[in-house]
């Protein structure tokens, strides 16, 4: 079971530096005092996809090591940070995460009220605020299907949720029963992964929300990065060195995908906010893929 403060400090966060693109999000006056100013692109014709990690000074977002795989023990459990996911989390109309995201967090379902239960009634402002109709939508990604419909996230009822698999993995998943809320959905791989361009193209025809929200794994990000499908990078960097052993397991924020030196994938810094501990960055990546906002 994660480890959190019994008496969180939310100190508000100092801006360093913003760039103002895009429209500015209604956020509640507390979630306002705490974050400052958020603003975000909103498409009219195509998805604006978003990540959100956090990550060593030596670049480890994940310890993997059982019991200490997710970003907790990266970030020092700082209550600032899961501000900041419960924030970019209610702003999203879709949540993606990969199956091994999911095994290492099993009992978790990614709303914005689970990472920060203390600050769930201003989340809810802002998602009335923003006109969502419900929770935002968990997609799981998992080539293999070998995923526990049992776990919550597909269970409680508590979000909508859906599958994106292969033929292969639809037949695993339904050697399970399957709750008659999970949606399904069969996908082409390539090179025996999942495509994000096919992850995307089935979300336009299933949700009518235009904020896509990846929060990994390492393995999945890559996909998007690959595909130049990824335009902004949100990244707490965590004042701790984690350091590797030769081999080692753990993760950095892509894997699975190399860029430079000869295909070097350069974003732009566009936002630099200033915790108690933490410095949460924001990156785009829209002109590196051929698009730019305003």
């Amino acid at each position: 079971m994660k480890r959190r403060d019994q008496h969180p400090h939310f100190a508000a966060l100092e801006t360093l530096f913003e760039t103002g693109r895009g429209p500015k999000l209604p956020l509640p006056p507390r979630l306002a005092r705490l974050y400052g100013t958020l603003r975000m692109p909103l498409p009219r014709s195509r998805f604006h996809v978003f990540s959100n990690f956090v990550s060593s000074l030596d670049g480890v977002v994940s310890l993997q090591t059982k019991g200490h795989s997710g970003g907790g023990d990266i970030s020092g459990f700082s209550a600032e940070d899961r501000m900041v996911m419960g924030l970019l989390r209610a702003a999203a109309d879709v949540v993606i995460v990969g199956s091994g995201t999911l095994e290492a967090d099993p009992r978790h379902v990614w709303t914005p009220q689970a990472i920060c239960p203390e600050l769930a009634n201003d989340y809810h402002r802002l998602e009335k605020a923003l006109r969502k109709r419900e929770p935002s939508l968990n997609v799981i990604v998992s080539a293999t299907g070998g995923v526990n419909l049992r776990l919550p996230v597909f269970a409680s009822h508590a979000v909508p949720a859906l599958i994106m698999t292969t033929a292969a993995g639809v037949k695993r998943l339904n050697k399970q029963r399957v709750p008659d809320s999970l949606q399904i959905r069969v996908l082409r791989p390539r090179g025996g992964e999942i495509p994000a361009g096919a992850i995307l193209e089935e979300l336009s025809r299933e949700n009518p929300g235009r904020r896509i929200l990846v929060e990994g794994g390492p393995r999945l990000l890559g996909t998007f990065y690959s595909e130049r499908l990824l335009d902004e990078q949100f990244l707490t960097l965590a004042p701790q060195i984690a350091g590797r052993d030769i081999p080692d397991k753990r993760l950095g924020l892509v894997m699975g995908k190399t860029f430079a030196p000869r295909d070097p994938l350069w974003g732009t810094l566009i936002d630099a906010r200033r915790g108690s501990r933490l410095l949460f960055l924001r990156c785009s990546f829209a002109a590196a893929n051929g698009r730019l906002w305003r």
